[in-house]
């Protein structure tokens, strides 16, 4: 019996799921470029504009799981569609903000159209290619979040130079509205439009947004709160109940929003878990990197724009490359080898010269986007090839979600390593006030951010290492099932 049923023209399915990719890797680029344009306009602090970033992670991740399940039970068509249409109402209420409050929120919004988009993906490429081909689609894919993670930082600088920072949310707005009428007219057929009679977890999907929404609310507020903080506290014991809660009931639902018997795929957990690993130490870099060009380092936000577009045109042109070799050698190699790339990459960040120098910073940027080119596309084509057909929407949305986890974990960790740093270093003066007299405290509280994330990307070496041999070689983009396992 064929594991995937097929439609009529799979790159014509790659095309839209493409723009789906493309909005929501432009819109979190083309943000962080924005946030000290965005900070100075609305007058708010460091602390509350990191939230424009993380509101919108959270989101995403809290509710990737749910969406992917939901995608395996109405019908990976109808949740595209209106993850289109609610990304762009979003969209458009976020360049109408009056302040960061309302931003923040609308941000939320945009999140839950976010999360439809992003839980369906890796699902619909797998359903619509034959196994031999999926490595090469999912590799274009990394080279698509590659464009639009490159389009992002530069066309950001270009409009918040000579528009507004608001311009950059108004431009997924007609993209989104012509992106959700081409879905209705082309996800048709068995593959992607199908409705299956099975009753959906809203207990299990709502303890599960409850839980990751309190663990990431603990995560992103240790400097904000302080550590032992009792709202802090309260976050954390939410989570962990939540999460403890979460695991008895899933284990006696008859119809669960997750397996746990995916957790028993080695070949599943181990990339799932190397995913979360590596875009915490990438966002360490995309996080901090805006404010060391623009503040520390001087630069106009149309010059950093450019800069930042570096480690992306890399991964633009080795991601399909990189997926093209696991379907000949897998994943265990080269995503070892771009854990080990990443980590170098953030050490020399901390060994930049005193006076910031263009190409200093983009040939290190150059050595991160190829370490993160080598790692996702065989990581994602690992895990996914590992689960069964039927599963595929639930472990779609658990890659998602590892990656935003790790998203949102890297902001986090990023901006309470430098904030503590920096107000110890500086006796308590805010980053919204910067001036060269805290270049020292600056770049102290840089370095550790950036070490931190080297040693969070060789954990993720040791872990990619660990994960064994996939089998590939012994048949052309296909691992033995019986090798993925236990």
């Amino acid at each position: 019996m064929a594991e995937t049923n097929q439609v009529g023209h799979p790159w014509r399915i790659f095309a839209l799921v493409a723009v789906g990719v493309f909005m929501s890797t432009l819109d979190s680029s083309i943000v962080n470029i924005a946030l000290p344009a965005i900070m100075k306009d609305l007058e708010s602090s460091f602390a509350s504009v990191e939230w424009v970033i993380m509101i919108y992670l959270l989101t995403v991740s809290s509710l990737l799981l749910s969406f992917g399940r939901l995608s395996d039970l109405v019908g990976r068509r109808n949740v595209y569609f209106s993850g289109f249409l609610l990304f762009a109402g979003g969209s458009f209420l976020c360049g109408f903000s009056p302040s960061i409050e309302w931003l923040i929120g609308f941000r939320a919004l945009q999140g839950c159209g976010a999360a439809m988009l992003m839980a369906c993906s890796p699902a619909i490429i797998v359903d619509v290619f034959p196994e031999a081909n999926r490595g090469r689609a999912l590799g274009a894919i990394g080279a698509v979040v590659a464009i639009g993670l490159t389009t992002g930082p530069a066309l950001g600088g270009i409009l918040i130079h000579y528009i507004s920072w608001r311009a950059i949310f108004y431009l997924n707005v007609p993209i989104g509205i012509i992106a959700a009428l081409l879905a209705l007219r082309m996800f048709q057929g068995a593959a992607l439009d199908f409705w299956r009679r099975q009753p959906f977890d809203w207990r299990g999907a709502i303890l599960l947004a409850v839980t990751l929404g309190m663990l990431l609310l603990a995560a992103s507020n240790i400097h904000g709160w302080g550590l032992f903080a009792l709202p802090r506290v309260g976050c954390a014991l939410l989570a962990i109940g939540g999460g403890g809660l979460f695991v008895f009931l899933e284990l006696r639902t008859p119809r669960p929003l997750f397996d746990f018997s995916l957790f028993r795929l080695r070949l599943f957990i181990f990339p799932i878990s190397g995913a979360v690993l590596l875009f915490i130490s990438l966002f360490a870099i995309v996080f901090l990197m805006p404010f060391y060009l623009v503040d520390y380092g001087g630069f106009t936000e149309n010059l950093a724009g450019f800069m930042m577009i570096t480690p992306f045109i890399f991964l633009f042109f080795l991601a399909p490359v990189a997926g093209s070799l696991y379907d000949r050698i897998g994943s265990r190699f080269l995503c070892t080898t771009g854990m080990a790339v990443l980590s170098l990459a953030l050490l020399l960040f901390t060994t930049l010269p005193e006076q910031p120098a263009v190409f200093a910073v983009i040939w290190r940027l150059v050595l991160a986007g190829v370490g993160t080119a080598l790692f996702t596309s065989p990581n994602t084509s690992a895990a996914m090839n590992a689960v069964p057909l039927a599963q595929r929407g639930v472990a779609s949305g658990m890659v998602a979600t590892a990656r935003n986890l790790g998203m949102v974990f890297g902001v986090a960790m990023a901006g309470a390593i430098f904030h503590g740093v920096f107000q110890t270093l500086s006796d308590g003066a805010a980053l919204g006030q910067y001036n060269p007299r805290l270049a020292p405290a600056f770049r102290a509280a840089f370095d550790w951010a950036m070490t931190a994330g080297a040693m969070t990307a060789a954990i993720g070496m040791v872990l990619a290492y660990l994960r064994g041999p996939d089998g590939k070689g012994t048949r052309a983009g296909g691992g033995s099932r019986a090798n993925a396992r236990h």
